[in-house]
């Protein structure tokens, strides 16, 4: 038996990772936060070459990510995903592995301006680094559930997401995305 796959897209600095949090504290059920960013801060700290390295470094990051999240579910750990679909190649492997009918896919939202204050705020992120993921990681534009955090907090974000399982649609996004197939937006990799 699979387990549930509840997939927080948003881009740096949306929330994801708050909601999450809040999440394995209200769900009844035991969960596993999968973060890209901790698969990251994994990886030895030696300088690489040059641009080129690091790009094919972070591929590879990203497909083990998404890998090690199949292989949770697979196993029937529910997981929440904290992740995002920045490049469209991410969401198109997401749809080889994961079971698309135990996926939850939820849009988390907020509005760019916000997004640039939280941003400079943080001060560990490169500036501009939301602006220039914003069209892009909500492009496939098909989602379960959206949340906004400039409106909710993540605790009411968690608590919409908990009260919206029970009635998961059918198909779900996955399903649809999957059944569009990847020739609606160009793979980029």
């Amino acid at each position: 038996m699979s387990g549930l796959i509840i997939f927080l897209n948003g881009t740096s600095s949306s929330g994801k990772s708050s909601i999450a949090r809040e999440l394995l504290s209200v769900l009844d059920e035991t969960c596993f936060h999968l973060a890209v960013d901790q698969f990251h801060a994994m990886r030895s700290k030696r300088e690489l070459a040059d641009e080129a390295e690091l790009r094919a470094v972070m591929l590879r990051t990203w497909s083990g990510f998404h890998r090690a999240v199949a292989g949770m579910a697979a196993a029937g750990n529910n997981v929440v995903v904290d992740h995002l679909f920045s490049e469209r190649w991410r969401l198109d492997e997401c749809l080889e592995l994961f079971p698309a009918a135990d996926v939850v896919l939820v849009g988390v939202r907020c509005p760019l301006p916000e997004l640039e204050r939280r941003e400079a705020e943080r001060g560990d992120r490169p500036v501009g680094l939301a602006a220039r993921q914003f069209v892009q990681v909500h492009a496939h534009g098909v989602y379960d559930i959206e949340v906004d955090t400039s409106t909710a907090t993540p605790l009411e974000c968690a608590l919409q997401i908990k009260e919206f399982l029970p009635r998961r649609p059918s198909p779900t996004a996955f399903e649809r995305l999957a059944a569009a197939g990847s020739s609606a937006v160009p793979a980029a990799r």
